[in-house]
């Protein structure tokens, strides 16, 4: 399988999740700015909306969106406990805290990146993210991980979605659970490996 990734996008849950899986990828780095992959190919003939990441299978099909991609990965080694199981009441579980992920932070920061946005508008969506910080800093506070005990493919994503905050000058400091679970999660050996593939250690 081959990812199509920018480091530090939100491509990067999905490299994350293939190696706490140990599911072999091969990665084409992608310039965002020019849509150019390392090798000087058109990104835009793989995927036209032009955004990471992009999956082409074993099958040769092409698949994108981060929360999908982090359960298709995980679920190539089921034995991996990167997803629950099919039918279970923690696979919607975990599949409700990638929703929120995607929909309320990995969105809530789309504001605070794009060229353009007025000052009010940056204000405004740092408000957002507090609110929805402070709804994550509780419920981390009785749960290790999103699920309680587990490392999953929404804690990927979420690692990766907040590691986004020191570029563009939001503050998690007082939010005691989150800065333990940012912690914890950057310690994991596939994490290691991950951010030296992409030259981000």
């Amino acid at each position: 399988m081959k990812l199509y990734y920018s480091p530090g996008a939100c491509s990067l849950a999905v490299h994350l999740v293939a190696n706490e899986a140990a599911v072999p990828l091969d990665l084409v780095r992608v310039d965002l700015a020019t849509k150019k992959t390392e090798a000087g190919d058109d990104f835009l003939a793989v995927n036209p909306n032009g955004y990471v990441p992009t999956l082409l299978t074993a099958d040769g099909d092409s698949l994108t969106e981060a929360q999908i991609l982090v359960q298709f990965i995980a679920d190539q080694k089921p034995e991996s406990g990167l997803m629950p199981a099919f039918g279970s009441i923690d696979r919607y579980r975990a599949q409700r805290w990638l929703a929120f992920i995607s929909s309320e932070l990995h969105k809530g920061f789309s504001p605070l990146f794009k060229p353009g946005t007025s000052e009010d508008a940056k204000a405004a969506a740092r408000e957002h993210l507090a609110k929805r910080f402070a709804y994550l800093d509780a419920h981390l506070a009785d749960n290790e991980y999103l699920l309680g005990d587990t490392f999953t493919a929404a804690d990927a994503y979420l690692w990766t979605v907040l590691g986004w905050t020191r570029f563009v000058n939001v503050d998690t400091s007082s939010y005691k659970n989150i800065e333990r679970f940012m912690g914890a999660v950057a310690t994991r050996p596939a994490v290691q490996k991950t951010l030296q593939e992409e030259g981000l250690a």
